[in-house]
């Protein structure tokens, strides 16, 4: 079979297991399979693949077809424009979630303690850093295997984060000038309705936000008055009908300058606010 052939095999054998984007999915797994890049392809398009690079092939195509995420099988993604590495371990970083680093990076100062908190593949500390100077950056995840993931993630972007494993802020000490959070959000009645490649592949501890999804909102801003400083700012990500409910948690806990921020989709995605300064 030729390089050519072997795309085409693959986009028909994705599509056949509805997959939605089987083309893309069939040429970014050759690309894997075979080490190659578009360059290689198109000049070798009509060369017949050795034949053990078409065995990997066509694991990697036969996993896919199973829905097993597409980012899970290569072993890595794209984010904020860096390369971070994904096992099953940890969310699959999301479009959306540039959103939240967006919004820390516009109030995010040189000097500051950031702590992100359920930071699963560390994406969002790790790019907060990347992109900002002088930023002390701490990151908490109850799962091991998370914090693993996001340690390595640390390295391969050059940033240096000191990470805890952690429930929230049980293991954490001193005080911050802003909290970072993307928590599990997913109501759990919602869990089985997500695409298949969500629910039956990704981390169920990284979605599952309780009952109504609000679970660790709800702790984090209980819990926060001890860990963040006098005027700092909290940012969270928030599902699509979540911004009134978690505006009013920080309003209730007396957050000022409470906002909600939507993706590109114009979807609310980011509430944040401020501690107030406390007495003068």
């Amino acid at each position: 079979m030729t390089y050519r052939e072997a795309v085409n095999y693959g986009s028909q054998m994705l599509a056949m297991a509805d997959i939605a984007e089987s083309k893309t999915d069939a040429w970014l797994l050759l690309e894997m399979a075979c080490r190659i890049d578009r360059s290689f392809y198109y000049l070798h398009m009509e060369e017949e693949l050795p034949e053990e690079q078409f065995s990997e092939y066509e694991i990697a195509l036969k996993k896919r077809a199973e829905h097993v995420p597409l980012q899970y099988i290569t072993g890595e993604t794209e984010f904020m424009g860096l390369k971070f590495r994904v096992n099953s371990g940890v969310l699959i970083p999301r479009q959306d979630t540039e959103t939240l680093v967006e919004e820390v990076l516009k109030a995010v100062k040189p000097g500051m303690r950031v702590l992100d908190l359920c930071t699963g593949s560390g994406c969002v500390i790790v790019s907060i850093l990347h992109n900002a100077e002088n930023i002390e950056g701490f990151a908490t995840d109850i799962s091991r295997q998370a914090l693993n993931v996001a340690k390595e993630n640390a390295r391969l972007n050059e940033t240096s984060v000191i990470f805890e494993r952690s429930d929230l802020f049980d293991h954490v000490t001193g005080t911050f000038d802003m909290i970072v959070s993307n928590p599990p959000y997913i109501p759990t009645g919602e869990l089985v309705k997500l695409m298949p490649e969500v629910h039956l592949f990704e981390p169920e501890e990284a979605l599952d936000g309780k009952e109504d999804g609000l679970y660790f909102y709800r702790r984090i801003i209980a819990e926060c008055g001890d860990y963040l400083k006098p005027g700092g700012m909290i940012f969270f990500e928030i599902g699509y009908d979540q911004g009134e409910a978690v505006s009013e948690m920080l309003r209730s806990a007396g957050f000022l300058m409470v906002q909600v921020t939507k993706d590109l989709s114009r979807l609310d995605r980011v509430v944040s606010g401020r501690m107030p300064e406390g007495e003068p």
